[in-house]
């Protein structure tokens, strides 16, 4: 009783937390909880053995010599009862890919269903005898519930070409007893067709619950990855924004700040205005990265193309802006979307030019707003905004939400032009 009491405890350690107030049925998550609805309908199976052998024990109890029979076969289904419960915890968690030792539970239960049915079928009178049909009966019903108890788990817990090869092997070492039993050729080959076509239905069903709560648990890590995947996003999406933000308006504090420290050296008051400019423009960036951090940070493509006139003006670059007349009946979206390549572009050539002029056209084409930009002053060296760039990659992101795309085509030495195009479809008012 005291080896039997272990059993218990130990195969229902997880599932009895249930009863426990901190492991209430409310406390569980979703997956868990399926996991624990499936388990304990796998669990059926050899619960089921028991009461099943009751049943057919009752029928025989009027039979002459029958005593012995059943003390026997429900001594040995209470025993294969704890045995299939245990393989069937084991063999799930190792199809769930966690660390157990399904293996041994399995040879272990499979070893004691053909020692159980030997001592049950050779414990019964011999069929030749007076009652033979009836007891027959019983002992070959109890017989292949045990295999069966053993097949259950083995389905789960090894490939299926194993667990059959495990089940023909069961029965090939049960079918002497059941020659010795009396049951002859026709007898075993009955139960042989009957172990064919119930093992199979039986496997199926054990694998298919097992195959759910896998199914269950994997749903649940897509959901997780998911999840991070999302906030991953956003924290790109964030460091984009602030990338684009504070990229043109740095590279300009840098440069106005320098111009600057050489009026200040020639004694020249326009170094106080320069400065002031800087202090603006300081503000103005912190505004704008209070916009990112709450989601409300847009580009204005007018203001935008200003900007970077004025932006480029300043390091004496002249600046060319061409926006059409179909500029203001783009979508806001896209009129954003262009107004941040505008700001990336501009950053690009204060950061890895030395440009002397910069173009910055818009035009139809196609049933395509195209946005073209242009600059010279480009060094032989190829630099990181010519296609794999942070500010590119950031800018093709936002393009594609639009269905556009940004392009690097060719151009002649020394100049780089870069391209961001964007479908019309029925946007523009002709």
């Amino acid at each position: 009783m005291k080896a039997t009491s272990m059993i218990v405890v130990e195969l229902g350690a997880e599932e009895l937390k249930l009863r426990s107030p901190l492991h209430s049925w409310t406390n569980l998550s979703k997956p868990q909880r399926t996991e624990l609805y499936l388990r304990w309908s796998l669990y059926s199976l050899p619960l089921l053995l028991l009461p099943i052998t009751l049943l057919a024990a009752g029928a025989r109890a009027d039979l002459p010599g029958s005593i012995g029979t059943v003390r026997i076969a429900l001594l040995v289904a209470l025993t294969s009862t704890l045995l299939g419960l245990r393989a069937c915890r084991t063999s799930l968690d190792h199809y769930l890919k966690r660390p157990t030792d399904h293996l041994r539970w399995l040879a272990v239960n499979g070893a004691f269903a053909v020692a159980g049915s030997w001592a049950v079928l050779l414990s019964g009178p011999n069929a030749s005898g007076a009652d033979g049909p009836q007891g027959t009966a019983f002992t070959s019903t109890a017989s292949s519930l045990l295999l069966a108890i053993a097949f259950g788990p083995a389905s789960i817990g090894l490939s299926l070409p194993r667990a059959a090869l495990a089940a023909l092997g069961g029965f090939l070492l049960v079918a002497p007893a059941m020659a010795l039993a009396g049951y002859g050729v026709a007898g075993t080959a009955g139960m042989l067709v009957a172990v064919l076509i119930t093992l199979p239905v039986l496997g199926a069903t054990c694998r298919s619950f097992a195959w759910l709560t896998s199914v269950v648990w994997e749903l649940d890590a897509a959901r997780e990855a998911q999840s991070r995947l999302a906030v991953a996003e956003e924290r790109l999406r964030f460091s984009r924004d602030l990338h684009d933000v504070m990229g043109r308006n740095l590279t300009t504090i840098a440069l106005k700040s320098e111009l600057a420290v050489q009026l200040a050296r020639r004694g020249r008051e326009e170094a106080a205005d320069q400065m002031a400019e800087v202090q603006k423009i300081a503000q103005e960036s912190q505004r704008e990265v209070r916009d990112v951090i709450r989601g409300y940070r847009t580009a204005d493509l007018h203001a935008e193309a200003i900007g970077a006139r004025a932006v480029l003006r300043s390091a004496d670059v002249t600046c060319e802006i061409d926006l059409g007349e179909h500029a203001d009946e783009l979508p806001a979206p896209v009129q954003s979307v262009f107004g941040w390549v505008i700001r990336e572009a501009t950053t690009n050539v204060l950061r890895h030019s030395e440009a002397d002029r910069c173009l910055i056209r818009l035009r139809t084409e196609d049933g395509r707003a195209v946005l073209e930009l242009e600059n010279d002053g480009v060094p032989d060296v190829p630099f990181p905004s010519q296609g794999s760039g942070t500010g590119l990659r950031g800018l093709r992101e936002r393009l594609a939400a639009h269905d556009g795309e940004l392009t690097v085509p060719a151009a002649e030495a020394g100049v780089f032009r870069m391209l961001a195009t964007v479908p019309l479809r029925p946007l523009i008012r002709r």
